[in-house]
């Protein structure tokens, strides 16, 4: 019997979701290396950063501090990790929930993967570094 799924309501949920995420991405064959290359052994920290966004984008609870951008601006990413990120994130979001939050989330994930490949070509083509 499936359980039924309920909507993104509270820390709990950002957790498993972004565990669950995570989880998927350690594991892919497209996004694994580049991950593992940045974060190395700090993936609980890495973790709970991305708790607090996603419970300050969700829940309103403004835990989260900084600008998301900074960390991804030298990665060695192009569209097909994005498509591949984007995938996963939809999934899992699918998998565990359904409701307003859970489009939200969806919406915000997309929005941010679009802005973050589009920047990431920009400073690639100009020569520029981003202002910290």
């Amino acid at each position: 019997m499936k359980t039924q799924l309920r909507d993104i309501e509270n820390l709990e949920d950002i957790k498993s979701l972004v565990d669950s995420f995570y989880g998927k991405v350690r594991k892919d064959e497209k996004l694994k290396d580049i991950f593992n290359a940045v974060i190395q052994n700090r993936w609980p920290e890495h973790l709970e950063k991305m708790y607090r966004f996603w419970q300050t984008v969700l829940l309103d609870e403004h835990t989260y501090q900084g600008s998301p951008f900074i960390p991804h601006a030298q990665l060695p990413v192009d569209e097909e990790h994005f498509n591949q990120w984007l995938k996963l994130f939809f999934e899992t979001v699918d998998e565990k929930f359904t409701g307003a939050k859970a489009e939200r989330a969806k919406w915000q994930g997309d929005r941010m993967a679009e802005m973050f490949h589009y920047k990431i070509q920009y400073y690639r083509n100009h020569a520029m570094a981003p202002i910290l």
